[in-house]
């Protein structure tokens, strides 16, 4: 339906690798290689999730291996050395885990990868139970989104709702995602919301918005 924000249900992994807190290091190396994946969330219980491990805490082992740090390095670094020593993931893991619900939408999902600085986020339910993972890349699903669909929200969501007096005489067009806002409105106070509503449209890449005031548009 269109004006539906897609949520992280939407988009994410459903099936998911994942490995218990007493799992050996050598362990974790061979299942991420054998799911191609960077990062396992760390279970426990019923699937309870309490951590992540990813390639950045493995390759502390490698970082310290014939390295002798210095005071000041032992200090600031202390937690990673600490996981240089690691045997075990729940020794390696980070936690607590950055986690994310199934029906958070895309932009809330974005804004915590991009604040905790994570690639991924294990999506959980209200008992922090692991349900999936959901990816950069699976945020970026939404730029698939086809001209016409895009064309057909921004129509609905933004020219109708805005323009109902002036619908008929705005064109909309959408090309490669880059959408087209032309034609003549009665208010022209509203042509910079429009421009900004339909760059808010999920899938949407860039707005080009060319809407004329009546009052001094010419008719042919």
């Amino acid at each position: 339906m269109p004006g539906k924000p897609h949520t992280v249900s939407d988009v994410m992994t459903r099936t998911v690798a994942t490995i218990g807190r007493d799992a050996p290091f050598k362990d974790v190396v061979s299942l991420m290689e054998e799911r191609r994946v960077s990062a396992l969330p760390v279970l426990e219980g019923e699937g309870r999730v309490i951590g992540v491990v990813s390639e950045a805490d493995l390759l502390l082992k490698e970082e310290f291996r014939d390295s002798d740090p210095d005071r000041f390095t032992q200090r600031e670094r202390l937690d990673d050395l600490a996981k240089a020593g690691a045997s075990t993931a729940a020794e390696l893991m980070s936690a607590p885990a950055v986690t994310v619900r199934a029906n958070a939408t895309l932009a809330q999902a974005a804004r915590v990868m991009a604040r905790r600085r994570v690639k991924r986020l294990p999506v959980v339910n209200d008992e922090n139970l692991l349900e999936g993972v959901v990816s950069r890349s699976d945020l970026l699903k939404v730029f698939l989104r086809g001209d016409e669909e895009l064309a057909e929200e921004v129509r609905y969501e933004v020219v109708d709702r805005l323009f109902p007096l002036s619908a008929d005489h705005i064109r909309v067009e959408v090309t490669e995602g880059v959408v087209s806002l032309s034609g003549w409105v009665a208010d022209d106070g509203l042509a910079a919301v429009a421009e900004r509503l339909a760059r808010a449209v999920e899938g949407v890449v860039a707005v080009h918005c060319c809407l004329v005031p009546a009052s001094v548009r010419s008719d042919p």
